[in-house]
């Protein structure tokens, strides 16, 4: 292999587009990121399918947003297990996530099946969220997530998926165990995950402005 030579060319700003331009796409060909690709394809579905509004179609729609959630969980195990996390991973696994649930839970609101209040807040805390984390990546911070976090993720897809259903179901085991609502049970779900949210999202916070004072104190004693 020829030794570098300080006398070559550095490359050029096109060759240097074109490198990141076959990385980027190299990226967006991999499976985990071909399956967040899939569940941001989804959303549509089931929109139109919540639109239509029968039970056959809300059922359905249901299983597509089950479908979604198990692409979420798969894209990030393959993503570690194969070595393809990316950078076009990392901005569009979580962007697919949140389109997903905004976008479902917003649709909701005009049926009747979930609180528009509840809504707000549930969105105003990941836009809050998603806010500190760019600002901490800025600083060079990293943050892990706990698991407050991952208990109100749980909470919300199985009780979107309840209130996507939406209909009275009776429940037999041998006898007749009577009818549920399973939007009853969805709004109980997303409240108890809007209660972990809060509570997450203080924790986030609180360790957010431990780091920045690490930060700065470190700085202030190295100076």
């Amino acid at each position: 292999m020829r030794a570098s030579d300080p006398s070559d060319p550095l490359p050029s700003k096109r060759t240097l587009k074109a490198r990141r331009r076959r990385t980027l796409w190299e990226d967006a060909r991999n499976i985990p990121n071909l399956l967040t690709f899939a569940r941001i394809l989804m959303i549509p579905i089931v929109l139109v399918l919540l639109d239509r509004g029968a039970p056959r179609d809300c059922f359905w729609a249901a299983s597509v947003y089950a479908l979604a959630a198990i692409t979420d969980m798969l894209d990030g195990w393959l993503a570690r297990r194969q070595g393809l996390v990316s950078v076009l991973g990392k901005f569009l696994d979580p962007l697919a996530d949140k389109l997903i649930v905004a976008s479902t839970l917003v649709w909701l609101v005009p049926m009747g099946r979930i609180s528009a209040w509840a809504v707000v807040l549930l969105i105003s805390r990941e836009i809050t969220i998603t806010a500190l984390r760019s600002i901490a990546s800025t600083e060079g911070l990293i943050i892990a997530a706990g698991d407050g976090g991952k208990v109100k993720t749980a909470l919300q897809m199985i009780g979107i998926v309840c209130l996507i259903i939406g209909y009275p179901y009776s429940l037999t085991y041998g006898f007749d165990l009577g009818r549920v609502d399973l939007v009853h049970v969805g709004r109980l779900l997303i409240y108890l995950s809007l209660g972990f949210s809060i509570v997450s999202a203080a924790k986030y916070l609180g360790l957010f402005i431990d780091a920045i004072d690490a930060k700065n104190k470190a700085a202030r004693d190295a100076g």
